[in-house]
């Protein structure tokens, strides 16, 4: 397929992947998916979130397959993975089950990271047989687990059911989003990116969203507007670290504080100033450093060998800063409370 839309230069273009597969769902959905790195090498997996593709993680495949391989895989109707009958939590889980058992060896165990619909798959798939075979730990990247559409701030409107409505509408619609203009990108960056984005992260992740045909893009926008994974939070038992921008209007930082608070075995809540929705784009460095820490702990590796951190165009107001869960159920505890 030709879908796929993405940068062709910088550290945003998506490396060459060592071979290609394809998984087939329990459906019969046909999924894209891609091996990085070396045979043998502890295993990592990526899922992408909505309007994304495996493009959208070239800067964490590109560090990380140095040392690790590196499964990267296209969500059903996104990227190189054909649009399907059926669009649901269970596909989403489904969809995941069927990329471990095709790219991962019988009872090999990997760290599973997901940003935002990516995520969502993690915590629908947290029951699966196969997850459980193969889930050594997980990293949850500017996620929730409901309430999206009430909660997002993408429009300037006073919370509500008119803000809910509306939000609704706009990130459901059916029209294409055409070609990736200034004013699109500007768009792009106040709604799903902090302030002090650089235009290279801009553009690698407007290239990316403006591929997503718009069936596609309307499709997941209805099971995300209805999603509800608070329940299936308590079968992810495996050690899972949270990460998420401050400034993200599509899944405000409330979202991971909440996930923290209740997650069986929460080992850690990164929230990373001045950073949007796009973390794994935005702020490559500090996505790339929270998966090697869940490899490090629970699949037994080192750092980097010779790892040279790529200088980075983040603004100085990006550092990460990092709480306990403890401290995410106090925040938590605020909320409800204001």
């Amino acid at each position: 397929m030709s879908r796929p839309g993405h940068v062709t230069a910088g550290r945003y273009a998506p490396p060459a992947a060592a071979r290609e597969l394809v998984a087939v769902s329990a459906d019969g959905a046909r999924l894209h998916v891609e091996v990085h790195g070396a045979e043998g090498a502890p295993a990592v997996v990526l899922s992408h979130g909505w309007t994304c593709s495996t493009a959208f993680w070239a800067a964490q495949i590109r560090d990380l397959a140095r040392d690790h391989r590196v499964v990267a895989y296209d969500q059903r109707g996104h990227g190189r993975s054909p649009a399907a009958a059926a669009y649901s939590t269970t596909a989403l889980a489904d969809d995941l089950a069927a990329v471990l058992e095709a790219a991962l060896a019988p009872g090999e165990r990997a760290v599973i990271a997901g940003h935002s619909m990516g995520g969502m798959t993690v915590m629908a798939a947290a029951g699966h047989p196969r997850f459980t075979e193969h889930a050594a730990a997980a990293l949850l990247c500017s996620t929730g687990s409901s309430r999206l559409v009430a909660e997002a701030t993408v429009l300037p409107l006073r919370a509500g059911r008119a803000r809910t409505r509306t939000t609704r509408a706009v990130l459901g619609s059916r029209a294409p989003l055409g070609p990736v203009t200034p004013i699109a990108r500007a768009v792009l960056k106040y709604a799903t990116m902090g302030p002090g984005s650089a235009p290279d992260r801009v553009e690698a992740c407007a290239r990316i969203v403006h591929a997503c045909p718009a069936g596609v893009r309307h499709a997941w926008s209805e099971v995300l507007a209805g999603l509800d994974l608070d329940a299936g939070l308590a079968r992810l038992t495996v050690p899972t670290a949270v990460i998420a921008g401050r400034d993200d209007r599509l899944t405000p930082v409330a979202h991971a504080r909440r996930l923290a608070v209740a997650l069986p075995n929460c080992v850690g809540l990164t929230e990373l100033t001045g950073m949007g929705h796009m973390t794994p784009v935005e702020a490559p460095e500090a996505v790339t450093a929270a998966v090697r820490e869940l490899t490090g702990r629970y699949l037994g590796t080192a750092a980097a060998p010779d790892a040279t951190p790529e200088p980075s165009a983040a603004p100085t107001s990006s550092a990460a800063s990092t709480s306990s869960a403890s401290s995410a159920a106090s925040a938590a505890e605020k909320e409800k409370t204001a």
